[in-house]
């Protein structure tokens, strides 16, 4: 049986791999800022090549229905916690005013291969 952390682990695997097929480039995992924790950081180019978003990815995994589903794990406190450390990634790289937004990636694990179900602009943009 596989521990939460493992879990965890293996769904932020599974998302940044399902976000890099799609065109994202992961910029940096797990980033932190006092106590609080973001699990993706990445860049989203647009199709117009003037720019692109910087996107802060909140990472859910279950391994079953037991605790509801995973993005709902994503409340307001964890949405004020992630804006907190956006705010601090972005002046700390002097990246702002940075088109950003938030994310949230849900991985079902079950039989066969997960399942991810990703929810762009879950919470909000800073511009």
């Amino acid at each position: 049986m596989a521990t939460t952390a493992e879990i965890g682990r293996r769904g932020e695997d599974v998302a940044a791999a399902y976000l890099e097929a799609r065109g994202y480039r992961i910029l940096d995992r797990n980033v932190r800022f006092l106590r609080e924790e973001v699990d993706l950081v990445a860049f989203q180019p647009t199709a117009r090549d003037d720019g692109g978003m910087i996107v802060f990815v909140e990472v859910k995994a279950r391994s079953g229905g037991g605790f509801g589903r995973p993005e709902d794990a994503v409340d307001a406190a964890k949405q004020r916690a992630i804006m907190r450390v956006a705010e601090a990634y972005l002046h700390e790289r002097r990246l702002i005013p940075s088109p950003t937004r938030f994310d949230v990636v849900a991985v079902h694990f079950g039989r066969g291969e997960p399942r991810v179900e990703h929810f762009e602009n879950a919470f909000g943009y800073f511009v």
